[in-house]
């Protein structure tokens, strides 16, 4: 259904690094007879530089936690720019990265696998006053608040991972996910010693007393949420 010509089109800002992806996004998101977007950018300088020039309703911003963290910006932008609205889009596994983006003030996570149609339905969702999750995100949520349990091991190990930064659960994701130290610093850009210095921190805060244990608490942790994901879809 076409909008009427004189409906004024909403704003959007397309951060992305990747060109091929920014232009895809870009040009389709043009087709649509009640969006423009009024500017691109492939990393956050330029990104403010166009929230000034253009000024967007509606921030569209892959997710990136490397040099340059996307989760930052969001933060500092809703504290710059309170009536932004922003949809985080990502390849990270949504059951551990969609929380964490709406945290930082995003008004929608939706991921780079889902189809055009869905990102369409996410931004009309948050135009329209609400916030956009996937299903699995929103039944995992409702089951997370209606559930009660002891506060024994478990609660206090989520009270735990619930204190690391938004860098260091990456780094502790990607642990529990087989990379090795320095294969995590090539994949985020960060030298050696970076990482190691996180997963110091990572081990202080879990109460971890070597490595090999906090491969196993986060390789017990990526399965952990797996099998949440996966009893979600077939809920």
């Amino acid at each position: 259904m076409s909008a009427p010509e004189n409906t004024e089109k909403t704003r959007i800002l397309v951060l992305e690094e990747h060109p091929l992806l920014r232009h895809g996004i870009t040009d389709y998101l043009d087709s649509q007879p009640d969006m423009i977007v009024c500017g691109e950018a492939d990393n956050i300088r330029d990104a403010r530089n166009k929230l000034a020039e253009c000024k967007p309703q509606l921030l569209v911003t892959a997710l990136r936690l490397g040099t340059g963290d996307s989760l930052e910006f969001v933060r500092a932008l809703k504290a710059e720019h309170p009536n932004l609205l922003i949809l985080v889009y990502s390849a990270f596994e949504e059951t551990i990265f969609a929380e964490r983006a709406m945290r930082a003030g995003a008004n929608g996570y939706i991921m780079k696998k889902a189809p055009k149609e869905e990102l369409l339905a996410a931004i009309r969702d948050i135009l329209s006053g609400g916030i956009y999750v996937s299903r699995d995100v929103a039944i995992r949520a409702f089951k997370k608040s209606i559930e009660t349990r002891p506060a024994n091991q478990s609660s206090r190990s989520e009270t735990a991972l619930a204190n690391l930064s938004d860098r260091e659960l990456h780094i502790f994701h990607l642990l529990g996910s087989g990379l090795g130290t320095r294969q995590i610093a090539h994949s985020l850009n960060l030298n050696v010693k970076t990482i190691e210095s996180h997963r110091e921190n990572i081990k202080h805060k879990l109460g971890l007393s070597s490595g090999r244990d906090l491969v196993e608490c986060a390789t017990k942790y990526v399965e952990g949420m797996a099998s949440v994901s996966d009893a979600n879809r077939t809920n």
